[in-house]
């Protein structure tokens, strides 16, 4: 079990997708969500949406953790979805009093729905098991600056440990006896709250900065033995560009 980017995958060193190297994976993800950006046909999406299934299966995830994280972003495309229809203009197909929605705001609501799981689905597939180190040196590679690369390994690295600190602050508040309102003592509060965590996350930093000098730290990480390309990489990349040609061909020659 691997907690990375994403979510935990069950035997994640037998996953095909862990046979992959990091540049491949970063990769792959990439030219899947900048092309789902732009296409727009029916039978192009529904088909990318069955391909990004098949990477979900091969990455074994634990459907539990999956279901929990997509439940996020399906309850707020379940609101795109019911209020897309009525604000675009076209067809009518169902009238609500003074509203109605019509089929073009359907299908572009259907069409956001189907792009934005697209996205999300490669995401966790591709990177959901990547350590941070893994991942910025995969973007590094693919030509990422170096210090935007460490941005971003720091970034997802304690972004966890701060929600953890921000939960303790909040225990701790309601150990005190404090019970959000509207008014100005709860502002009060969220404000002295926020500048708390500040000041730990900035005393947070010295400490980890002191103790990456102390291990010999110049401003540049060690790159640690990077995962080369191999043959399942030249296989999978074959029927990757395969099947993104295909797609190509019927969203942009028919």
């Amino acid at each position: 079990m691997s907690a990375g980017l994403g979510i935990p995958v069950v035997h994640s060193r037998h996953s095909p997708i862990e046979r992959l190297s990091g540049r491949t994976r970063v990769l792959v993800t990439l030219v899947i969500i900048v092309f789902v950006t732009v296409a727009y046909r029916p039978l192009v999406l529904g088909a990318a949406l069955c391909g990004v299934f098949l990477l979900v299966l091969a990455a074994r995830f634990h459907w539990a953790d999956l279901r929990g994280r997509l439940m996020h972003v399906e309850g707020f495309l379940l609101v795109l979805l019911l209020l897309l229809p009525f604000s675009v203009p076209g067809q009518p197909l169902l009238a609500l009093g003074p509203f109605t929605a019509t089929e073009e705001g359907v299908l572009r609501a259907l069409t956001v729905v189907i792009k934005v799981n697209i996205c999300v689905l490669t995401a966790l597939a591709m990177l959901g098991s990547m350590d941070p180190v893994r991942f910025a040196e995969a973007a590094e590679s693919l030509g990422l600056p170096p210090k935007f690369a460490r941005l971003v390994q720091f970034t997802i690295r304690y972004v966890s440990v701060f929600g953890a600190e921000s939960t303790r602050l909040m225990e701790s508040m309601r150990a005190r006896g404090f019970r959000p309102r509207s008014n100005l003592h709860t502002w009060r509060t969220y404000g002295t709250l926020a500048g708390m965590l500040l000041l730990r996350s900035l005393e947070r930093a010295r400490r980890v900065e002191e103790a990456m000098r102390c291990r010999g730290f110049t401003g540049r990480m060690p790159a640690s033995a990077a995962q080369s390309a191999g043959g399942f990489d030249l296989v999978f990349g074959s029927a990757f560009a395969c099947a993104m040609l295909a797609l190509l061909v019927i969203e942009f020659a028919t």
